[in-house]
C-alpha cells in the first residue's frame, strides 16, 4: 500500500563526512556562513502582537528582525543510506512501525522517497553523514523545536544561532509520526524564543518562513497560506497547512511565522517533481505542536492507540465498484496477523464509515481516531461487509514509538 509518489520530497541537506573531505570542506564553509546576525543578550519572546498588524509585505523586516534570533541551524551526525532512492514503509515523515516491527498498517498512503543527491549529496555514501536542518526555540532555557526526520538515528545535535554560535544539543524526544522532535540546549537561561500561534491560520493570510537553507544560515522566505487540512497521504496522519513561501533543502523543521510573529507550522515537505522548490510547501500545524512536544518533553515519546489494520481512502473508483457513488470512508487492505484488528474480526475488504458513530471521510480521518485512542480502549467500527451494514468492536494495542532506520530517506 505504502506507494511512492516522487512529487513529494523533504528538506533535510545531508553531507557525506567520510572519504570526500574535500567536498565537505565546502560544504563545512556554507554550514557556518550566517546571513541575518542579531543579539540575544536577554530572553524574552521574540513574537508580540502588539509590534505588529496585519499588513504583510511592508512589515516583514521588522517582523524577520524580531523572530530571527529565535531560529536556529541544526546538524546531527547520521548514518549513510546504501541508496537513498530506495526508501521502505515507514521511511516517510509520519511512517511507524507496528509493536512487532513491521510497518504500522494504520497508517494510510505513501512513503516519500528520497528527492536524490545534488551537489555533496550525490557523491557514493560510506561511513557517516551530516544532516542539516533548522529549528526554534521555545523556551528561554534551552528547548527548542525541530523535524524527526533531521535528525535520523541520532540523539546528539549542534545548534548554531542567528550570532553564529554553536552549542551542543540532546535529543529529549522524536515522533517519526508527525516528523517532530524536541533538542535541548543547556548553560543558558537567556535565549530568544518563539510562541505558538492560539489561532490556525486563514487561507490567503501571510505567512513568514524561516530556516537554515542550504546550511547557508538563517534566511527567510514570504507568501500566503495556500490552503489548510491538507491530507496528502504521505504516511503522516496530520493535516498540513500550505504555504507558497520557498522552501529549500536544509529548512526542515524552520518555523512558519503569521505577521504576529508566532509559528503557525513547522516546514517539513515541498512538492516538486524536480526536487527544487516550485512554491508548494507544507509546514505541519501549531496545534500538532502543542500535543505532541509536551509529552515528547515529559517521557520522550508520544502514546497513540493502534489497530493493526492497512487502509486506503474510498475513491470514486473504489466506490463505484461497490455500487455506492457516495461512499465516504476507508476500505481495509490489510489485516496485520495477532493484531487488535484481527482478534476482532475485521477482514480485508470491509468498508469502515464511522467510529465510534462518528462519520469519516478518508483513511486519513481513521487513522487519526485510532491514534487518539487510549491503549486498551474500546472502539466501535460502522462498515460494509458485503454491501451490507456491520459493525464490531476493537480494543486498541499500543503503537510502538519505534524510528525508521537511521540514514533512510525521508
Amino acid at each position: 500500500m505504502n506507494q511512492r509518489n516522487p512529487a513529494f520530497v523533504c528538506l533535510r541537506t545531508s553531507l557525506v563526512t567520510a572519504a570526500f573531505t574535500s567536498a565537505l570542506l565546502v560544504g563545512a564553509s556554507l554550514v557556518t556562513a550566517s546571513l541575518v546576525t542579531a543579539s540575544l543578550a536577554h530572553a524574552q519572546p521574540a513574537n508580540s502582537r502588539a509590534d505588529h498588524g496585519n499588513g504583510g509585505p511592508g512589515e516583514f523586516a521588522d517582523l524577520a528582525e524580531k523572530v530571527g534570533p529565535a531560529v536556529i541551524g541544526v546538524n546531527a551526525k547520521v548514518a549513510a543510506a546504501a541508496d537513498d532512492d530506495d526508501s521502505s514503509p515507514g521511511d516517510s515523515p509520519g511512517g511507524s512501525l507496528g509493536p512487532d516491527g513491521s510497518p504500522d498498517q494504520d497508517t494510510p498512503g505513501r512513503a516519500v522517497p528520497n528527492p536524490g543527491g545534488r551537489g555533496p549529496g550525490n557523491l557514493p555514501k560510506l561511513g557517516e553523514m551530516t544532516s542539516i536542518g533548522s529549528g526554534f526555540f521555545i523556551s528561554a532555557d534551552g528547548y527548542a523545536v525541530t523535524n524527526n526526520h533531521v535528525l535520523g538515528g541520532s540523539d546528539r545535535a549542534d545548534v548554531r544561532t542567528s550570532d553564529n554560535k554553536v552549542y551542543k544539543a540532546k535529543v529529549l524526544g522524536k515522533d517519526p509520526v508527525s516528523d517532530l522532535a524536541l533538542l535541548k540546549v543547556d548553560g543558558r537561561t537567556d535565549f530568544s524564543y518563539v510562541k505558538l500561534a492560539d489561532q490556525a491560520p486563514r487561507t490567503g493570510d501571510w505567512v513568514l518562513a524561516a530556516g537554515n537553507s542550504f546550511g547557508l544560515g538563517n534566511t527567510v522566505t514570504a507568501g500566503i497560506v495556500s490552503a489548510r487540512a491538507r491530507d496528502l497521504e504521505t504516511g503522516s496522519s496530520e493535516d498540513f497547512v500550505q504555504i507558497d513561501a520557498r522552501i529549500n533543502r536544509g529548512d526542515s523543521g524552520g518555523p512558519s511565522f503569521n505577521t504576529h510573529g508566532e509559528v503557525i507550522g513547522v516546514n517539513s515537505l515541498i512538492f516538486s517533481p524536480s526536487g527544487g522548490s516550485v512554491g508548494v510547501a507544507f509546514a505541519i500545524p501549531a496545534d500538532t505542536v502543542k500535543t505532541v512536544i509536551p509529552q515528547l518533553k515529559d517521557k520522550g515519546s508520544v502514546t497513540r492507540g493502534w489497530m493493526g489494520a492497512q487502509i486506503q481512502s474510498i475513491t470514486p473508483g473504489i466506490a463505484e465498484s461497490l455500487g455506492a457513488n457516495n461512499l465516504h470512508g476507508a476500505v481495509v487492505v490489510g489485516v496485520q496477523t495477532g493484531g487488535p484488528a484481527a482478534k476482532a474480526g475485521l477482514r480485508r475488504g470491509d468498508v469502515i464509515t464511522s467510529v465510534n458513530d462518528e462519520p469519516i471521510k478518508s483513511a486519513n480521518e481513521l487513522t487519526k481516531k485510532v491514534y487518539a485512542g487510549a491503549p486498551g480502549s474500546s472502539v466501535k467500527l460502522s462498515m460494509l461487509r458485503d454491501n451490507a451494514p456491520n459493525s464490531l468492536s476493537v480494543t486498541l494495542g499500543q503503537l510502538a514509538q519505534s524510528q525508521a532506520p537511521a540514514g533512510a530517506p525521508k
